[in-house]
C-alpha cells in the first residue's frame, strides 16, 4: 500500500511506522509547504487547524490563509478565557479572512457536575483541562483525519525533541512550525502586518485560561506562567493518551 494510501485511512492505530516515513518524506519542507502538502494532497477535506489564539498564533493562521483560509480552524472556549483573547480571535480571523472558524465550547451538564463553582481549576487542573479543552476538541475532531499545532520546540523542555508529524491517537498531528524560534515568528508577523495579542506585551508571552496564567519575567521559560507552582506543563490536548482518556 502507497504511503498516502496508508496516511489518508486516518484511524489505524499502528501510525508510528507512517509517521516515521511522512517525517523522512516531508520533514524537510518548510512551513507552508507543509501545510500546502497536507491539505492539497495528504488530508484532502479532512484536516482542520487547532489554534488557541495565543501570542504566537498569528503566524500558523497567516501560512494557513495562504494555502486554504477555507480550512476549519477549532478554536476552544473554555469559558475561562481573558476577554482580550476572545477579541483577538475575531480581529485576527477578520484580518487574515478565515471563513470557517469554530468556536467549541465545554459541555455544560460536565462543567454542573464537576466544576459549579468555577473553581476546579485550584483542586483538580488536570480534570479542570479535561473538561473545559480536551473533551471538547476530542467532540471538534471527529471527522478530521489531521490536525495542526501551533507548538514550537523552543517553548519548553517538554517540546525540544518536537517532530513535524506525529501520531495522536487515531489521528494525525502536525506541527508546521516545530523548528520556528522567537525571533523567525517576530519576524514573520512583522514582514506581514499581522496584529499582535493585546496581551503579549504585558508579560505574557503564553496565554491560556485566566485563573492559569501569570506574568513571565525576563529569563524564565516561555511558558513558566502556564500553571505556575503545580507539576503541570500541559493541558492534555499534546500529552499521548491517557489512562483517563482525554488524550486526545
Amino acid at each position: 500500500m502507497a504511503l498516502l494510501d496508508v496516511v489518508s485511512a486516518g484511524t489505524d492505530p499502528g501510525l508510528l511506522s507512517e509517521v516515521d516515513a511522512l517525517n523522512a518524506h516531508y520533514g524537510q519542507l518548510d512551513a507552508h509547504d507543509v501545510i500546502a502538502v497536507a491539505v492539497d494532497e495528504l488530508f484532502r477535506g479532512r484536516v482542520a487547524l487547532v489554534s488557541s489564539f495565543g501570542t504566537e498564533s498569528a503566524v500558523l493562521l497567516h501560512l494557513l490563509s495562504e494555502v486554504d483560509p477555507t480550512v476549519p480552524v477549532i478554536f476552544l472556549d473554555t469559558g475561562r478565557l481573558f476577554a482580550e483573547t476572545l477579541e483577538y480571535r475575531t480581529t485576527l480571523a477578520t484580518h487574515l479572512g478565515l471563513t470557517d472558524v469554530r468556536s467549541v465550547t465545554p459541555d455544560p451538564e460536565r462543567l454542573t457536575a464537576n466544576d459549579p463553582h468555577r473553581a476546579l481549576w485550584m483542586t483538580k487542573p488536570d480534570l479542570c483541562c479535561q473538561i473545559r479543552k480536551t473533551e471538547p476538541l476530542a467532540r471538534a475532531l471527529v471527522g478530521f483525519d489531521a490536525w495542526f499545532t501551533g507548538r514550537k520546540r523552543f517553548q519548553n523542555a517538554v517540546r525540544s525533541s518536537l517532530k513535524l508529524f506525529e501520531a495522536d491517537g487515531e489521528r494525525i498531528k502536525i506541527n508546521p512550525l516545530a523548528n520556528w524560534g522567537a525571533e523567525e515568528l517576530k519576524a514573520h508577523a512583522a514582514r506581514h502586518g499581522l496584529p499582535e495579542h493585546p496581551l503579549r506585551d504585558k508579560g505574557y508571552p503564553s496565554i491560556g485560561c485566566v485563573p492559569c496564567t501569570s506574568k513571565v519575567v525576563p529569563g524564565e521559560d516561555h511558558r513558566a506562567g502556564r500553571w505556575r507552582g503545580l507539576e503541570k506543563t500541559e493541558c492534555g490536548i499534546h500529552v499521548g493518551v491517557e489512562a483517563d482518556g482525554s488524550g486526545i
